[in-house]
């Protein structure tokens, strides 16, 4: 396989605040985003070969976003770009606590409007998995794309990984939305949902038969419930649990479920051997990686720039062996 993890999906720009003017008025940052790109760019970042497809107007941040994949290593053969829409933006506010809401301009943004006559099918046959998320199934072209590349990959034998990735104002209204990612849990192996993702879902309170109940539904091999500083928790075919997060001072929550995702994924990689075969330690061990990833990539701001290296996440694990050492 020429790709270990190929990603289809949104990229934009994530206008990030980033203090006031001297006349006091508000400031933004310009940053690349997009779920999907940032799980790639993680990847490649721990040294993995990655390729992303999608689709960016013909403007400067268009070029910007071109420029971007190639400066942090993820092959750009799948982004095409368009002089239909402009380039998607994403303004992004931050509460006190460093947790985020979006504001899109979107109507449309180009990634909306990739074709599935416009995707790369080299990449799709030549990796080891493919990863999506559902903000490329809210509107047509996109959607049937989407689902042409889930099916392509998986006839070439690729592991599916997804990220519903739920945001409420993107879709024509709640049930539409539960629809659609219902589509994309069914063709998924490995699923990351928030524990607000997960409720959504199920309308299960309870996050343990919450999970349980979407991994027989859909046949996913793995599901990871993100909940922050809490840690995560997974649930397979026969194994609940939870793996703790690390204590870090979080500054901007942007991009780190993707960065966890991510390193989870790179596990996956460096394992080279099926889930079903793994045992539920190699599966903890892999999670407090995982969980170390997202840690660190609160402590600064924007999504790509926040991701860690793998000496900075090795790092962050250690420090957190001692201290339970010491607890």
């Amino acid at each position: 396989m020429n790709y270990d993890v190929v990603a289809l999906g949104e990229y934009l720009i994530d206008f990030t605040p980033y203090g006031r003017s001297e006349a006091g008025q508000p400031l933004f940052e310009r940053n690349p985003g997009g779920a999907p790109v940032n799980v790639v760019a993680a990847l490649a970042k721990l040294g993995k070969k990655t390729g992303f497809i999608g689709k960016v107007g013909s403007d400067p941040f268009g070029a910007y976003l071109r420029e971007t994949l190639l400066d942090v290593r993820v092959s750009e053969r799948g982004l095409v770009k368009t002089d239909e829409a402009h380039t998607t933006m994403a303004f992004v506010q931050l509460d006190a606590d460093g947790d985020r809401s979006f504001h899109f301009a979107r109507h449309p943004g180009a990634d909306q409007l990739l074709r599935a006559d416009e995707l790369n099918l080299g990449m799709l046959a030549e990796t080891r998995i493919f990863h999506f998320g559902s903000i490329s199934m809210t509107v047509e072209p996109v959607y049937a794309a989407t689902l042409k590349a889930v099916q392509l990959a998986k006839e070439h034998g690729a592991l599916i990984s997804y990220d519903p990735n739920w945001r409420p104002s993107l879709w024509r209204d709640g049930e539409h939305a539960l629809e659609v990612i219902r589509v994309g849990l069914s063709l998924a192996d490995v699923v990351k949902v928030s524990e607000e993702e997960l409720v959504f879902l199920t309308a299960e309170q309870d996050l343990e038969k919450a999970a349980r109940k979407l991994v027989e539904q859909y046949g996913i091999i793995l599901l990871l419930v993100t909940a922050g500083s809490a840690g995560s928790f997974y649930q397979m075919k026969d194994w609940w649990g939870k793996v703790e997060s690390f204590p870090v001072h979080t500054l901007d929550t942007t991009g780190a479920g993707d960065a966890f995702f991510g390193a989870l994924l790179y596990g996956m990689l460096e394992k080279g051997k099926a889930l079903s075969s793994w045992d539920e330690e190699e599966l903890r061990l892999s999670l407090r990686f995982a969980n170390a990833a997202g840690a660190l990539a609160t402590t600064r701001k924007g999504a790509i720039p926040s991701l860690g290296t793998l000496e900075e996440i090795r790092a962050l694990i250690r420090d957190g062996d001692k201290e339970d050492e010491l607890g």
